[in-house]
């Protein structure tokens, strides 16, 4: 069973920064890709960014150059740097890995999200 734990959401005003970790666990051997997408209310889930293990990004239009996505593959976490926020940002951010390998095979997982909310 893979669990993914996010943290570091919340309120923020414009212009300012947070940091969302996301951690893995579980039986794994292997994780291709860790990302990050976000749901608005009334709109679908979007890509934010996501990585591979190795090192290739690649990231939403609307965020190129005000947020940053890294992982730790030793410690099975992601990372997403979000600056100059906005309030379109406002939105339920969710962790993603992708093509993990665990003793069961290859699946895909979702955490359970963290909300980030930009407003003054």
């Amino acid at each position: 069973q893979v669990q993914l734990v996010e943290s570091g959401g919340g309120l923020v005003q414009p212009g300012g920064s947070l940091r969302l970790s996301c951690a893995a666990s579980g039986r794994i051997f292997s994780i291709y890709v860790m990302g990050w997408y976000r749901q608005a209310p009334g709109k679908q889930r979007e890509l934010v960014a996501r990585i591979t293990s190795g090192g290739s990004t690649n990231y939403a239009d609307s965020v190129k150059g005000r947020f940053t996505i890294s992982r730790d593959n030793a410690k099975k976490m992601v990372y997403l740097q979000m600056n100059s926020l906005k309030p379109e940002d406002t939105a339920v951010y969710y962790c993603n890995v992708a093509g993990v390998y665990t003793p069961e095979g290859l699946a895909d997982y979702w955490g359970q999200g963290t909300q980030v909310t930009v407003s003054s």
